[in-house]
């Protein structure tokens, strides 16, 4: 092999390398880039499906039809007597009665009817204890749209009216909307009370028309200012809070003989 060939040879084996080393540049970048897409992709994609799954939880309660809880009803000889925005539920003439305050919003209301909801009408049922029910429209600015506390507490006490609050106070609770999220509207609650047997017109028309809600309103202003009033739920037997995160307070405060 003569000088002249080695040296052609020698270029053509340069110019092998440089495009080598030029396509390995181009392909590292290529998949840099292909990562890159791939990495927008599913953050695209994550953020997009947060965004459904968050506007979807938002609207869960929304063509729902409440559940209508009947296995809780208090005995034959337990009233329910509506006194203005209040809500008496017990035998005639009990002695013992504890004040709840509530708001059908409020989560751990929800807990609280949860843990202890059977055993208070198994007590209002055997005659040991009444119970006030005072709804308080402490959340309805915290359900989108605001409003489903107080129309909520606005249709139960309706359902009261009719002898129908405990169904329904106890269905409102045991399908309870998120905070935060969408409520029931007047169409649902309606509906519920349907559900519940209730065929009075009045129903339908005091829900829609807000009968109650001014009333209500102006009795959580009052409550507000009551020292025992320490948001909801709130416990008051004999005129001082209940202490009810202690699992046995319902038996200690009937065992404490007073009424």
């Amino acid at each position: 092999m003569g000088g002249a060939e080695r040296t052609a040879r020698k270029q053509r084996q340069e110019k092998a390398a440089k495009r080598a080393v030029a396509q390995a540049r181009g392909g590292d970048a290529n998949k840099k880039m292909i990562v890159g897409v791939i990495a927008v992709v599913v953050l695209a994609a994550i953020v997009i499906g947060g965004v459904l799954w968050t506007n979807a939880s938002k609207d869960k309660t929304a063509g729902q039809d409440v559940t209508p809880q009947v296995d809780r009803v208090v005995g034959g000889q337990v009233v329910e007597k509506r006194e203005g925005v209040t809500v008496l539920v017990g035998k005639p003439g009990v002695k013992k009665v504890v004040d709840i305050y509530a708001d059908f919003l409020c989560p751990v209301c929800g807990q609280f009817q949860e843990a202890y909801g059977k055993q208070l009408e198994d007590k209002m049922n055997n005659g040991e204890l009444g119970v006030r029910y005072h709804m308080v429209p402490m959340l309805n600015n915290s359900s989108v749209p605001p409003g489903y506390s107080l129309q909520s507490a606005n249709a139960a006490l309706l359902a009261a009216d009719v002898g129908k609050f405990t169904p329904f106070h106890d269905s409102l609770f045991k399908e309870q909307p998120e905070e935060g999220k969408r409520g029931y509207d007047k169409g649902q609650l309606i509906k519920l009370g349907q559900g519940l047997g209730i065929t009075d017109p009045k129903f339908a028309a005091g829900v829609n028309g807000g009968v109650y809600e001014q009333q209500i309103i102006a009795a959580f202003a009052q409550t507000s200012k009551d020292p025992n009033f320490k948001g909801t739920p709130t416990v008051v037997y004999n005129g001082a809070r209940v202490e009810f995160t202690d699992p046995g307070w319902l038996d200690k405060m009937l065992g404490g003989g007073k009424g």
